[in-house]
């Protein structure tokens, strides 16, 4: 994690590096500081992908479809399922619609789509495993449209949730909405997780540390890393065309997780209640874009 005060240091009577010919004391040395590094230089330092006007529509496509099959999803979250059932519905309507299941063979992953009860906190590998009246369960969906990547995920309830469930579900997804809020051009990556974290404290809740939010788009894991815990200020500064997942990962009890026998399956060390949801966001340049949207009131 680099701090804002890490900004490259350039000559006044240097060419700018936005390219335009001009010095840069004539050029972009008295603009906002967040509009200073040209995509070359963020590619270089923080090796970050600044994507185009090309890739961002194309993302875009491929985070429609990933609503499209969350949505698809939510009416059959119900008692008597299995998660691998669900697996098989995420699998056909994603190759039906011209994409890849990126989680399929993923450096061994053997299913289509993540799904994750109860306590576990992220990385269920769907098997025979039934859902019952008062789970929590969540799908995470990433699909691969015409070569580009989006993710995103939801926390459902299966049939009536207890109060403990509600509690986590929708911290987590105010999580989420806390963390959107502040992605914008000049702010850092540090204001996202200060954001989620200050959240889910005062609500009593525990940020998982091990697993952040990421770049995305080209590849299914790019910079940089978002964490969901941290300091205002810190970190790489936000700048338009930068494309990446926030997906706090939000415990009941405390932050400790263990990863099972599996090698993917996280589940809270506690065995509390753990809740995501997950969203690919754009920074514009007058805020933020879900490229990924889905409503983040309850309900």
């Amino acid at each position: 994690m680099k701090n804002r005060s890490d900004d490259v240091k350039i000559s006044r009577n240097a060419l700018c590096p936005c390219g335009s010919g001009k010095k840069y004391k004539r050029c972009c040395l008295n603009q906002p500081s967040s509009t200073q590094p040209s995509d070359r230089q963020y590619a270089k330092k923080h090796r970050i992908r600044i994507k185009t006007p090309m890739q961002i529509e194309g993302i875009r496509r491929a985070g429609r479809l990933v609503v499209e099959t969350l949505d698809l999803v939510a009416p059959h979250i119900r008692p008597g399922k299995t998660t691998d059932e669900i697996n098989t519905m995420v699998h056909e309507f994603t190759i039906r619609h011209g994409a890849i299941p990126a989680p399929l063979n993923y450096r061994g992953f053997p299913k289509s789509v993540c799904v994750s009860i109860n306590d576990v906190i992220c990385h269920g590998i769907p098997g025979e495993r039934v859902l019952k009246d008062g789970d929590i369960v969540n799908v995470d969906v990433t699909s691969i449209l015409n070569g580009y990547y989006a993710d995103a995920s939801k926390t459902f309830f299966v049939g009536t949730p207890g109060a403990d469930a509600q509690k986590i579900v929708n911290v987590s997804r105010q999580c989420l909405a806390e963390g959107i809020a502040v992605v914008m051009p000049g702010n850092t990556v540090g204001d996202i997780g200060h954001a989620i974290q200050s959240y889910a404290e005062q609500q009593g809740c525990s940020v998982v540390r091990e697993f952040v939010g990421h770049g995305v788009g080209i590849d299914f894991h790019e910079a940089p890393q978002i964490p969901h815990y941290g300091r205002a200020g810190l970190g790489v500064r936000l700048v338009p065309g930068m494309v990446f997942t926030i997906e706090p990962m939000i415990n009941l009890g405390q932050k400790e997780l263990i990863v099972l026998d599996d090698g993917w399956t996280a589940v809270a060390k506690d065995g509390s209640l753990s809740a995501q949801f997950e969203q690919t966001l754009l920074v514009t340049e007058t805020g933020v874009e879900s490229l990924t949207p889905y409503p983040l009131s309850p309900g």
